[in-house]
């Protein structure tokens, strides 16, 4: 298969598994969900989405999470692992939410880069889910997919982002990154396929005799 009629498959396979991709993390505006996609570093979406209804129960927004302290909001977020460093970040955004941008989440990559806790990946997360400007947010799970597939030989989630959106349309990079991590979680997870086990990655490569060695982020 050349690279054309795999972009072309992928996409159209992916179109008829989920055709709907709401976002995995409970959320109710674009503060609540900057919060959620910083809990999810290195936590589990399921983690998260068990976690936040009492932080959002205490506070849903910036003017609100300042009245509490670091102490209280990490006492609750302490499951979602790294409770120290998202405690400290979720505290020191909302100050400067409130201080420099009225309370709201901007809508602009570069100043969402700025804020504590919140890296290029969430950043995207919250444009492409919150704002629905073009994005595409790789992270270690899509990276692994799209060496898998044959779409990207990048040694870093940097250069695969770079890959994926030259290869895809940009109106359908928000939708595709999540048809792309639920298809990873359900089909091609790191366990349940080594790049010759599910569907995409054997019609992609119908050839592939040995498990696909991948360039770890």
């Amino acid at each position: 298969m050349l690279k054309a009629e795999r972009v072309a498959f992928i996409q159209k396979r992916l179109e008829e598994l989920y055709p709907e991709t709401p976002v995995p993390l409970d959320h109710s505006d674009p503060y609540t969900l900057l919060i959620a996609v910083l809990l999810s570093a290195q936590c589990t979406d399921e983690r998260v989405n068990q976690v936040t209804p009492a932080l959002f129960a205490m506070a849903d927004n910036p003017a609100d999470m300042v009245t509490h302290s670091v102490e209280e909001i990490r006492a609750i977020i302490r499951p979602c692992g790294l409770s120290p460093q998202k405690s400290k970040a979720i505290h020191r955004l909302s100050e400067i939410l409130l201080a420099e941008h009225d309370g709201d989440v901007p809508q602009d990559m570069a100043t969402l880069e700025t804020l504590p806790g919140v890296g290029h990946k969430t950043a995207s997360v919250v444009m492409s889910q919150a704002f629905g400007v073009p994005a595409f947010p790789v992270d270690t799970h899509i990276h692994r997919l799209a060496q898998r597939w044959g779409l990207t030989s990048g040694k870093n989630v940097v250069q695969t982002e770079r890959d994926l959106k030259r290869l895809f349309p940009e109106e359908r990079w928000n939708k595709l990154h999540l048809q792309i991590i639920f298809y990873g979680r359900e089909f091609c997870s790191a366990r349940g396929c080594d790049g010759r086990v599910c569907e995409i990655c054997t019609t992609c490569y119908p050839g592939r005799k040995h498990p696909k060695k991948l360039h770890k982020p």
